[in-house]
C-alpha cells in the first residue's frame, strides 16, 4: 500500500511512526514547551533521530474547550518552523490544521500532508488540496472542539463514524484527489465518550472495508487516562500499547508523541507479522 504525498512516496507495508511538533503554549499534553520557532525545530530534529517517518507540525490546540486562534498567529507559529525544518530533514512534514489559508502557506513552504480534523469540509480547503500533490488525512469529529465533549451521541459510532469517512472519500475522488492520497483517521477523542473511543479500537479492523491506510491518534488521550487513572504525563506506557494493539490490526500511521519508544515496540509488531 502506497501513500503518495508531495515528493514522497510511502510504502506503508509497515506501520508509520507520525511525531507530533504542538508550536502552540496550550496543547492538552505540551502546550509551551515548543512554542518558539527554535524550541519546535529543535524537537522535531529529536523526534527525526528516534525515528519518525513523519513530523505533523501544528499552531493550534484542537483539545476540548480549546480558545480558537487568529489565521495570522497560527501562520506565524507554523511557517517558520516548516521552512526551517524542510532544509534539513529529508521525511514528509504533515500540517495539522482545518484553516485553508494554512494549507496553502504551508503547502508553499514544504509541507507534504494535510492533516485536518474537518475532513476538508471548510471553505477552499478541498480545492486547495486538490490543486496540490500534497497527501491529506482527513478525521472525524462529532461538534468542534469548543463543544466536542458536551455529551457526545451515537447510535452506533462505529457505523456512524465509517459512514462519515466513506461520504468525505467520495468528495475527495469526485474533487481529483487520488485515493492513494488520502488517509482516515477516526479521530480517538473527537466527540467520543470513553465507551466510543473503545468500541472504536475494538472495531479498528473492521475500517479496512474503507480501503484506505488507517492513521491513529491515541497518545496520551483521555481515553487512556480514564483506563488506567494517570494523568496525561504519565500516560506513556498505556499510549505505547494503545499504538502496538492498533498496528498490530491494521493502522499503518501512528500519530505519537513518544516516538522512541513507539518505533521499538511497532519493530516487535513488524516481526511478528512477518
Amino acid at each position: 500500500m502506497i501513500f503518495n504525498c508531495g515528493k514522497f512516496q510511502l510504502n506503508l507495508n509497515r506501520p508509520h511512526v507520525m511525531g507530533i511538533v504542538n508550536v502552540t503554549p496550550d496543547s492538552f499534553s505540551d502546550g509551551g514547551k515548543f512554542a518558539q520557532t527554535n524550541l519546535a525545530v529543535e524537537h522535531a530534529l529529536k523526534l527525526v533521530e528516534e525515528g519518525a517517518d513523519i513530523l505533523d507540525v501544528g499552531g493550534e490546540s484542537t483539545r476540548p474547550n480549546a480558545v480558537p486562534v487568529s489565521l495570522q498567529e497560527e501562520l506565524d507559529r507554523v511557517i517558520p518552523v516548516i521552512e526551517v525544518l524542510v532544509k534539513q530533514i529529508n521525511i514528509p512534514l504533515s500540517i495539522d490544521t482545518y484553516k485553508s489559508q494554512v494549507m496553502q502557506a504551508a503547502i508553499a513552504a514544504g509541507a507534504s500532508i494535510v492533516n485536518d480534523i474537518r475532513a476538508l469540509q471548510e471553505s477552499d480547503a478541498l480545492s486547495i488540496v486538490a490543486a496540490s500533490d500534497a497527501g491529506v488525512c482527513l478525521m472525524h469529529m462529532q461538534g468542534t472542539p469548543q463543544s466536542m465533549q458536551i455529551n457526545p451521541q451515537y447510535t452506533d459510532v462505529v457505523s456512524e463514524v465509517k459512514a462519515f469517512l466513506q461520504q468525505r472519500l467520495e468528495v475527495c475522488e469526485a474533487a481529483d484527489i487520488a485515493r492513494d492520497r488520502i488517509l482516515l483517521d477516526p479521530g480517538f477523542g473527537f466527540g467520543k465518550t470513553r465507551a466510543h473511543n473503545i468500541a472504536l479500537i475494538q472495531h479498528l479492523a473492521s475500517f479496512s472495508s474503507l480501503g484506505q491506510p488507517l492513521l491513529v491518534g491515541l497518545s496520551r488521550k483521555s481515553v487512556l487516562g480514564q483506563v488506567t487513572g494517570h494523568d496525561v504525563d504519565a500516560r506513556l506506557y498505556a499510549s505505547v500499547a494503545a499504538s502496538v494493539i492498533s498496528a498490530m490490526v491494521g493502522a499503518k500511521i501512528l500519530r505519537v508523541h513518544d516516538v522512541k519508544a513507539t518505533v521499538e515496540a511497532l519493530k516487535v509488531v513488524v516481526a511478528i507479522q512477518q
